[in-house]
């Protein structure tokens, strides 16, 4: 599985790659804007092909959801630990941790959590540098929830993560902080299905 993040500004031609993403086979899409507002995200929404509204993962303004066919949503952190999530019974809800024992505590309530950084991070210059998040995965007892690793992931060095007990990647600097997006996911797509 590949997740691509959306960059938390907007990009030149984001909707239009966001599009492309999806015809060349992007699983899901995690839109992450904590600067838009309702009516922004209402637009951003809209230029994103119809037809891929069930690929789209909400971040925040979770009442769109129904407007669009959504039925995605993410929680960081701070809101699994608040329950935010608990009135979204309908709903196929994803979260985020940093470490492999609070992983390992999730319940079956989620689809799956990303795990990062795995290596440092390219969008997040200095982030993760010194992680050790790939070798403690070993460490991995829960199979309830999905583990997907984000983090410094690229075309070089996806298949050192594919190898290791993952279910996915998630992408955000090598597709956006690159001038040819649509390329490097062909590039990493082609690693996860060889």
């Amino acid at each position: 599985m590949i997740i691509v993040i959306t960059p938390e500004e907007i990009v030149q031609n984001e909707t239009e790659i966001i599009n492309e993403l999806f015809q060349e086979g992007l699983d899901l899409l995690h839109i992450r804007k904590p600067f838009m507002n309702l009516e922004e995200m209402k637009n951003f929404i809209q230029k994103i092909n119809s037809e891929f509204h069930h690929r789209l993962v909400l971040h925040s303004h979770y009442d769109l959801a129904e407007s669009y066919n959504i039925s995605r949503h993410h929680f960081r952190e701070i809101d699994r630990h608040n329950e935010l999530y608990k009135s979204l019974t309908d709903k196929t809800i994803s979260t985020s941790v940093h470490d492999i024992e609070t992983f390992n505590e999730l319940s079956e309530n989620w689809e799956y959590a990303f795990i990062g950084p795995v290596f440092p991070s390219i969008s997040k210059k200095g982030y993760g540098k010194d992680s050790e998040i790939l070798n403690d995965i070993k460490k991995r007892d829960n199979q309830n929830a999905k583990l997907i690793a984000l983090g410094g992931i690229h075309e070089n060095k996806i298949n050192e993560v594919l190898n290791s007990n993952v279910d996915g990647v998630a992408l955000l600097g090598a597709i956006w902080e690159n001038n040819q997006p649509v390329e490097i996911f062909k590039k990493c797509r082609n690693h996860v299905l060889s």
